[in-house]
């Protein structure tokens, strides 16, 4: 079986752990950590470095999976992408045993499908992005690269979310709908028309 490091060893990591096991394709190595973090072991899997010692942790051909949320800004989880790509490393796409991915979509890498999440026909999903639990995605959804797709969300049919963007849990986007690049969509929101680059989404629209 071959082995992964992940990036990052918050909340997220917990659940990403918790998918990587289910799917039973992996073994997790070790967590990199922010530099000045604790090293302790998370959920019973060991701290092996900072994010200044990645590239001697990797090494060329070493899979690694970004773990860290992404809330307001996808930055954070772009620097660590970038970062693993510049050592040589591996993006796997990982896919909880509990989802359901259409033969006929498209997952690119670094991209995690948690608990629960649909993936429907003729739909894409960017490198390193979260499809997080119970999220649904409809026939011909285009989601951009670098995107959280948060729990329980419901994207319609051809709806295309630009990279970078931020969808809050409970969401339900309309048919069609354009979501711009680095948009954040609080939770609970229904989007009935095109949101545009940048914006923070708080009310329906």
């Amino acid at each position: 079986m071959n082995s992964i490091v992940l990036a990052g060893g918050g909340g997220h990591c917990h659940s990403c752990i918790d998918v990587i096991e289910s799917e039973g394709r992996l073994s997790i190595q070790g967590i990199i950590q922010p530099v000045g973090a604790a090293y302790e072991k998370v959920m019973g899997y060991p701290t092996v470095g900072s994010d200044d010692d990645l590239a001697e942790l990797i090494g060329a051909g070493s899979c690694v999976l970004v773990t860290i949320g992404q809330i307001k800004t996808a930055n954070p989880r772009i620097r660590l992408y970038n970062l693993v790509k510049e050592c040589g490393g591996i993006m796997p796409t990982i896919v909880s045993s509990a989802a359901y991915v259409s033969a006929r979509s498209v997952l690119r890498e670094g991209t995690i499908i948690m608990h629960g999440a649909v993936v429907n026909a003729a739909s894409e999903v960017g490198r390193n992005c979260i499809v997080n639990s119970h999220a649904l995605l409809e026939h011909d959804v285009f989601i951009g690269d670098h995107c959280h797709i948060s729990t329980g969300v419901r994207i319609n049919g051809g709806v295309n979310i630009g990279s970078g963007s931020f969808i809050g849990s409970g969401t339900i986007i309309r048919e069609g709908v354009n979501v711009g690049a680095g948009a954040v969509v609080g939770a609970g929101q229904v989007i009935l028309k095109d949101v545009p680059e940048g914006s923070f989404m708080r009310g329906s629209l």
